[in-house]
């Protein structure tokens, strides 16, 4: 029998206050910051879309080609069967499209950067964004902007140089590209090499341990310089060159009579990474130089929207290339909160990180967070991604799930989690948690016994965790 007097809430006994009043660590939300404008005289979005759309235009025309005459059910499909661009594919184009194959083969690699085909395997399809490019800007700015990131690829590499120095200039390049930016006209190239010259060196020195003895500049140890030895990076003149036309390649700048100029797009693309890097040094996490363990370690207690814009603004920060090969590593640790994480920057990260994700689908840790991701990323909702995995995958996900929870978790948090298990009863998902061999079995049951309120349940749970412990 219940009592119908009316209990006293101790919430009755606080008198309301103005905000104002408040205590200030209450409030601790940040501002909103306002949207930045970009600098004055830059084009508004459409007319930058205007000018990505003349520039891609070629690669458009040819990847439309491609899914008209080399989609699935057309007569006209090559001989091997393959939307890919083999021999006989670039020598069809270049007929169709009174093109030189040479042509041909320079708007393929351009479609495949800028996302208007995406490639899988042996076989390829029209991207998202081919099927958007006439009716959303924001689509086709996209679309430029992947191949600016890419513009290291665009043209290929002087082999006469160390891939080393090669990958030097690729990381300076940032800051040559703030330089025209904030010039915002023409500079010579004698001013952007000496500009390189400072950014490598700068690299090479956080990258030396060497200690140096007081005064000399020498190592430790070492004897003194009998005649002046060359520059270290006299030879970064032809790879600025060589940066300077790839980038001018993918309409990032023009390039011509000993100066350099940023083209509106390359302008706007600049001043947008520079803006994110700004937005990520104010931020609450500020995130933007840790490495990528560290990063998403900072990133585990933030809701996800949060979450993703530390993650824009940490990749924003450095190469993509790079960016996505640290974030797989730190997916390879023991941490399955990481594994986790590091996924979901890489959604963030998009097609660039295809080619790197479908070269761990074999790692038996990572191939169910590979599959969900490309499954995600060929246009499957995200609801449905599950089904591309089979049961033993989704088995190994679920515990590598629960043990992310048992580490950073609470007790109730690992209890729902048994909801989520794909095994109809407790009794069948034990016996296929024992088969599947995660390595975090044992410790998963046990913290799963201690923190179920059912003791029948607990029992069974425990009692499997010391078969797996024994090998029983």
């Amino acid at each position: 029998m219940t009592s119908r007097i009316p209990r006293d809430s101790r919430l009755r006994l606080v008198r309301p206050r103005p905000l104002a009043a408040a205590p200030r660590a209450v409030n601790q939300r940040r501002p909103r910051r306002p949207a930045p404008r970009p600098p004055e005289g830059t084009p508004a979005p459409a007319e930058l879309a205007g000018m990505a759309r003349a520039g891609l235009a070629g690669a458009v025309r040819l990847a439309r080609w491609a899914d008209a005459a080399l989609g699935p059910g057309r007569h006209g499909a090559t001989a091997d069967g393959k939307a890919t661009l083999s021999d006989a594919t670039a020598e069809r184009a270049a007929a169709d499209l009174g093109l030189s194959v040479a042509q041909v083969r320079a708007d393929w690699d351009t479609a495949r950067l800028a996302g208007l085909v995406e490639v899988h395997g042996d076989s390829a399809r029209p991207g998202w964004r081919l099927r958007a490019w006439d009716r959303d800007d924001s689509a086709v700015l996209r679309g430029w902007v992947a191949l600016f990131d890419a513009w290291s690829l665009a043209s290929p590499e002087p082999e006469e140089h160390e891939p080393a120095a090669v990958a030097e200039v690729v990381s300076a390049m940032p800051q040559v590209l703030s330089f025209l930016q904030l010039s915002a006209g023409p500079v010579p190239v004698e001013q952007l090499l000496d500009l390189l010259q400072q950014r490598v060196t700068e690299l090479r020195t956080e990258r030396c341990e060497v200690a140096y003895e007081p005064g000399t500049g020498r190592p430790a140890g070492s004897p003194a310089p009998t005649a002046a030895a060359p520059a270290a990076d006299a030879p970064l003149a032809p790879l600025l060159d060589w940066a300077l036309r790839a980038l001018a390649s993918v309409g990032a700048l023009t390039y011509g009579d000993g100066q350099a100029t940023l083209t509106p797009l390359g302008n706007w693309a600049v001043w947008v990474k520079l803006e994110q890097i700004c937005v990520a040094a104010q931020s609450p996490a500020g995130n933007i130089e840790q490495s990528a363990e560290d990063m998403l370690r900072g990133c585990a207690q933030l809701r996800p929207n949060a979450a993703r814009a530390e993650y824009r603004a940490w990749l924003a920060a450095r190469p993509v290339g790079s960016a996505v090969t640290e974030l797989i590593d730190a997916a390879r640790g023991d941490d399955a909160l990481l594994r986790g994480l590091a996924f979901e920057a890489l959604r963030v990260v998009g097609a660039p990180a295809e080619p790197d994700v479908r070269a761990v689908v074999a790692e038996p840790a990572l191939r169910p967070y590979a599959l969900l991701w490309l499954a995600e990323h060929d246009g499957i909702d995200p609801e449905d991604a599950h089904e591309v995995l089979t049961r033993e995958e989704a088995t190994w996900l679920w515990v590598d799930t629960a043990a992310a929870v048992a580490d950073h978790g609470e007790a109730p948090m690992l209890v729902r989690h048994l909801e989520s298990a794909v095994q109809p009863t407790v009794p069948q998902l034990l016996d296929e948690v024992r088969a599947v061999g995660h390595p975090r079995t044992v410790q998963v049951l046990v913290a799963l016994a201690a923190a179920h309120p059912d003791p029948a349940l607990a029992k069974a749970v425990r009692r499997a965790a010391f078969q797996v412990h024994t090998g029983g």
